[in-house]
């Protein structure tokens, strides 16, 4: 589902919307028709793919409105220029980072993992991650200027 929607946090969301589903409509599910694994995968990812439309859905009517809104067309090269300096702020802050701190964010948020995903990869406990991700990340705010 990460591989979709390319969002460790609507991915977590899309999965739970998808067991909710399943638990919902599992009398529905049909063992003629294929095994419960195949059920599985094919709802789940359609709801990934329905998650990426929606999101690209709402990015569209955002720029609609604020064309119409503001008088202007959505400036691309704006965006892009934003999202380069926006993306150098954090690579610079990411430096600031110990290098414990550096890699447990990175497994966390560029790996899509989970907290404990982080632990049983570095081999620490679940807290020492936490301390360790909080700890990152409250210094990548500092360093970018965030209150």
């Amino acid at each position: 589902m990460l591989r979709v929607l390319q969002d460790a946090g609507y991915a977590e969301e899309t999965t739970q919307e998808v067991y909710l589903q399943i638990w919902r409509t599992a009398s529905g599910f049909d063992p003629a028709k294929g095994s419960a694994l195949t059920w599985l995968m094919t709802l789940a990812h359609r709801r990934a793919v329905d998650r990426v439309r929606a999101e690209q859905a709402h990015s569209q009517r955002e720029n609609t409105y604020g064309s119409r809104v503001l008088g202007y067309d959505f400036d691309e090269v704006t965006e892009e220029v934003e999202r380069r300096l926006e993306q150098q702020a954090v690579v610079a802050g990411l430096a600031t980072l110990t290098e414990t701190q550096r890699e447990a964010i990175s497994l966390a948020y560029y790996g899509g993992r989970t907290y404990a995903e982080v632990a049983r990869h570095l081999g620490v406990g679940l807290p020492t991650v936490k301390s360790r991700i909080r700890d990152g990340l409250t210094r990548l705010k500092r360093s970018l200027g965030v209150p």
